[in-house]
C-alpha cells in the first residue's frame, strides 16, 4: 500500500503538468494563474509548517490551530484570486458582447 506522504508527492507531478500546459495555452486568465501557482505555494508553506508541527510540539500540524490556520491563510489567498481571476474573465466576455 502506497503511503499518504509518498501518493502527496508523486501528486505534485501531474499538478506541476498542468501549470505548464496552463501556462503555454495563454487562454488562462492571469489573475487565475496566479492562483493555481498560489497552491504551489500553500503546499511550500505546509510542509515545513507540518514538519515544524511534528518537532517542535509532537503534533500533526491540523491539531496546531495557529500554525494550521497561518499555513490555510495562503490557501485562502489562492483561491480568492482563481475567483477573481475568472470573474475578471467573465466580465471581459460580457462586456465584448
Amino acid at each position: 500500500m502506497i503511503s499518504k506522504e509518498t501518493l502527496f508527492a508523486l501528486s505534485l507531478f501531474p499538478y506541476l503538468g498542468f501549470l505548464w500546459f496552463l501556462n503555454r495555452s495563454q487562454l488562462m486568465p492571469r489573475l487565475a494563474l496566479y492562483g493555481f501557482y498560489g497552491t504551489l505555494v500553500f503546499v511550500g508553506v505546509t510542509i515545513p509548517a507540518g514538519i515544524y508541527a511534528k518537532v517542535h510540539y509532537g503534533e500533526s500540524l491540523a491539531n496546531i490551530d495557529w500554525l494550521h490556520g497561518g499555513a490555510e491563510v495562503f490557501l485562502t489567498l489562492s483561491n480568492i484570486l482563481l475567483v477573481l481571476g475568472f470573474r475578471q474573465a467573465i466580465q471581459e466576455l460580457k462586456a465584448k458582447s
